[in-house]
């Protein structure tokens, strides 16, 4: 029986990966009307676009001066009408503090790939991107991962796993050893890999070249 992965590498302060979230979507409803029979597993993976960043974050007006100077407006605009596109509606002026990501990758660690897993996510992007809520602040993240399902005494043991919060660091190191430098970042069955927030139609077409792979392998 063919099967089919999608390992996805992203952060959840990256506002080209919920773009390519909401196009991987499409790609999915697009395979689904295809190929009936086969469902791909979609697995979501640590990297933390600011791995320096403060345990307790900083101030997203700090965050932006020093990462874009002049150039923020111009790159802020291009997405949020990218985002406009895919049917996000970017509120970046709601954002107070660029956080560290570390425990929110946590949450989505030890949620269940499949749906629980994509529940966390989007409840992460939508909190960071649409409610900005501060990812560093315990009783956001409570509510965000509550909001998405997990219940309040798994929610309140990831908040407080130091261990965790290192493998899930760990992660983020290995995935840079590997050679990732920005996200997102798609890999079908482990073998066709897509940088970028690419339309769904390309996402669809790297999908059916790692079928396609799988096929010869067989």
């Amino acid at each position: 029986m063919k099967t089919l992965t999608i390992d996805v590498v992203s952060d959840v302060v990256c506002p080209w990966c919920y773009v390519g979230k909401r196009r991987l979507e499409g790609a999915l409803a697009l395979w689904a009307a295809e190929h009936p029979d086969i469902t791909p597993e979609v697995r979501w993976h640590t990297f933390q676009l600011n791995p320096d960043m403060p345990q307790e974050g900083i101030a997203r007006a700090e965050y932006v001066r020093k990462k874009f100077g002049d150039r923020a407006d111009t790159i802020y605009e291009r997405v949020t009408g990218v985002g406009q596109e895919v049917g996000i509606d970017f509120a970046f002026d709601h954002i107070a503090r660029q956080p560290n990501t570390v425990v929110a990758h946590s949450l989505i660690a030890v949620s269940e790939a499949g749906q629980a897993q994509d529940r966390m996510v989007e409840a992460l992007f939508k909190g960071y991107f649409l409610d900005g809520k501060d990812l560093t602040d315990a009783v956001a993240l409570m509510e965000i991962a509550v909001t998405a399902g997990m219940t309040p005494e798994l929610a309140k043991q990831t908040l407080e796993d130091a261990a965790l919060h290192t493998q899930t660091m760990d992660s983020d190191k290995a995935a840079r050893e590997m050679g990732f430098t920005g996200v997102p970042f798609f890999i079908f069955n482990r073998k066709v890999g897509l940088s970028g927030a690419h339309e769904s139609e390309t996402l669809v077409q790297a999908m059916h070249e790692a079928l396609a792979d799988q096929s010869g392998q067989n």
